[in-house]
């Protein structure tokens, strides 16, 4: 992949927009490239944390007006997506952890992505801003992803007025859960990886997708729901390795089986 960079180290994997000269804004190249890195985490069993950044001086421009392709690409539709579900940002059910790390601008469809993440850690050089109706255009995905994960006001704001919120502010709105230094931002990124891969890789997963199915579920169906992953997941490898670690009060070896 020319534009998208993907390194994997033990099971954290990392997926770089790599368009600096662009300020990683996304064209059709990049927008099949970063599909095809995202589907890659999502079906390699021993990839089991994921985190998003970007080379050069911004995380993601947003999309590249100069390519209309940008926000669609050319990923051929499967089971899994329906022909709007076409991307990572827009909804691919991927139930393993994410983190955004967020190195510079982070504009429009950068947004979009940082908040279908898990987690957003940004440099003190962060800005985010949504310009879409100041030249015209809805923003679709960002409107329905924000208002339930930072409240109805603050979403409103980023999305219909296009200023720009450093990343102070963006903490306060609830978009960044960190904010810190930019030198030491990819090893805050990768110290929370390794953290998250403490856990039962299945259990993580299991965990997130009751987390994010449950929102949208009456609570006896969402408890029903969760009950059932349990059962599901507790007769895993891992589960009865998890067991036998505490019994023999060793450190777990997961295998995500």
């Amino acid at each position: 992949m020319d534009t998208v960079g993907y390194d994997k180290d033990d099971h954290v994997v990392t997926i770089t927009y790599k368009r600096p000269e662009r300020l990683n804004a996304i064209n059709g190249e990049l927008r099949d490239d970063l599909n095809e890195a995202w589907a890659r985490f999502r079906d390699d069993n021993d990839a089991w944390v994921a985190i998003l950044t970007g080379a050069g001086r911004a995380f993601c421009a947003g999309a590249d007006l100069k390519d209309g392709a940008g926000s669609a690409g050319t990923w051929p539709a499967s089971f899994w997506e329906i022909p709007t579900l076409n991307s990572f940002e827009s909804g691919w059910e991927i139930f393993k952890p994410t983190i955004a790390a967020i190195n510079g601008p982070c504009i429009g469809y950068g947004i979009t992505a940082a908040a279908a993440c898990d987690f957003v850690i940004a440099s003190e050089r962060a800005v985010f801003s949504f310009p879409e109706v100041t030249i015209g255009t809805p923003t679709i995905v960002g409107a329905l992803r924000l208002p339930s994960k930072i409240g109805w006001a603050n979403a409103m704001e980023l999305l219909l007025t296009g200023d720009r919120f450093d990343a102070e502010q963006a903490r306060d709105l609830g978009l960044v859960w960190r904010v810190v230094d930019h030198d030491t931002l990819l090893d805050e990124a990768n110290a929370l990886a390794r953290r998250l891969c403490q856990g039962a890789p299945l259990a993580v997963r299991a965990t997130k997708e009751v987390a994010v199915r449950g929102r949208n579920m009456a609570w006896v169906e969402a408890v029903r729901f969760g009950e059932t992953m349990r059962r599901v997941a507790g007769q895993t490898d891992d589960a009865l390795e998890g067991r036998r670690a505490a019994a023999e009060g060793r450190a777990p070896d997961w295998k995500a089986r």
